[in-house]
């Protein structure tokens, strides 16, 4: 009954959806009954995407892998175990772990790490592939591990931070707070800035520790648990928190976007959003994919409404990514829709391979790169 409920919960982010639950038919687009998913019009394009390069490591579904970018160089994983390093878009070398892989890939310039469903945490060496050393975790691992600091910071299905040293896998720290009866899976790495790591938590709160130790430092109360039952209480913070200068924000599924003092946790401003798929922040707006598929555009300082893209109904978006004037989201069929910053209108529009994108879209160098679930990377430019 518990899977059943969490997986009811998760409607907006997964692609196999639970009949019988009618209360979120909404969210469903392969629903028999309800609003169904948009259907895409033709825009007048004011932008070119093209892809600069692509490859292929291995189905993902029914995980999210995301990639690791380390200044030119991607690591990418599939869930056969696949492992894969390019260095501008070029093959440097492809291994195969022995394990099932869960999870997307956490790296720096040395080391990289990624986890099993079976709770295994796994780091071998950037510059071969060779296995450095193995690790267990306290449950499953969905998301990326966060390399940084000497340490690998690795956030398990059960909703604990543990620490391990970066050198040999020795434990060194472990967070765990209590969490409520029902839960989302979330697969959204640690943040890690200078001595805090930063992560949210189910019941709506977003939680800074120390780096050194695992010590909290404070709590932030991004959205309030509310409803009758367990399901509609369900608040949880399933994406990465952003981060611009002082200003950190999150936002919850069923729940609110906030922003924090990055130092003192102090809330600056909240907004009613509800989000599984997170938010991005620029210089100027703090954007977010809600769960019925529209994209926003808040003032960064105030939280005010900006602009609203709602032509996406229902299409199960990514975060948005912002960069160089555009904004930029993928979709359950593989397409990447790219916006206009000022207003929201469609820029430009490319499709991939036609599988979901589930992992968020990040920025290399001068491209967007995305990991579809049927195992396509892509670097694609926009002029």
């Amino acid at each position: 009954m518990r899977r059943f409920l969490v997986a009811a919960a998760l409607a907006a982010l997964m692609p196999f959806l639970l009949a019988g639950c009618s209360s979120l038919d909404a969210l469903n687009p392969f629903a028999s009954s309800g609003p169904k998913m948009a259907e895409l019009q033709p825009i007048q394009a004011t932008a070119q995407a093209r892809v600069v390069w692509q490859e292929n490591v291995g189905k993902g579904e029914p995980y999210a892998f995301i990639p690791a970018v380390v200044g030119s160089t991607v690591y990418a994983a599939a869930r056969d175990g696949t492992i894969v390093r390019f260095d501008d878009g070029r093959p440097v070398w492809r291994i195969k772990a022995e394990k099932a892989l869960s999870g997307g890939v956490g790296a720096d310039q040395r080391l990289l790490a990624v986890g099993t469903a079976k709770g295994e945490v796994l780091a071998f060496d950037a510059a071969d592939g060779k296995l450095l050393w193995a690790a267990k975790a306290s449950s499953e691992v969905l998301a990326p591990p966060a390399v940084a600091g000497g340490l690998v910071i690795v956030r398990s299905g059960d909703h604990r931070l543990t620490a391990y040293d970066v050198a040999d896998g020795t434990r060194k720290w472990i967070y765990q707070r209590p969490t409520p009866p029902l839960s989302v899976r979330v697969m959204a790495a640690p943040v890690v800035v200078e001595k805090y790591v930063f992560v949210g938590f189910p019941g709506g709160k977003l939680i800074a520790v120390n780096a050194d130790n695992g010590a909290p430092l404070w709590e932030g109360t991004v959205a309030l648990p509310k409803g009758a039952t367990e399901l509609d209480r369900i608040a949880d913070i399933s994406s990465l928190p952003v981060i611009d200068g002082r200003m950190i924000c999150a936002v919850a599924f069923q729940g609110r976007i906030s922003c924090f003092d990055l130092g003192t946790g102090n809330l600056m401003w909240g907004r009613d959003i509800s989000s599984s798929a997170g938010l991005s922040i620029d210089s100027r707006y703090v954007y977010v994919s809600d769960d019925q598929g529209a994209v926003h555009a808040l003032d960064k300082a105030t939280g005010s409404s900006i602009w609203k893209q709602d032509q996406l109904f229902l299409r199960q978006l990514t975060a948005p990514l912002a960069s160089d004037g555009l904004v930029a989201v993928a979709d359950v069929q593989g397409v990447v829709h790219l916006l206009s910053r000022d207003d929201g209108s469609f820029a430009a529009r490319l499709s991939t391979d036609g599988s979901p994108v589930r992992a968020p879209l990040q920025k290399l160098a001068n491209e967007l790169l995305l990991q579809t679930s049927g195992g396509g990377i892509y670097a694609i430019g926009v002029q």
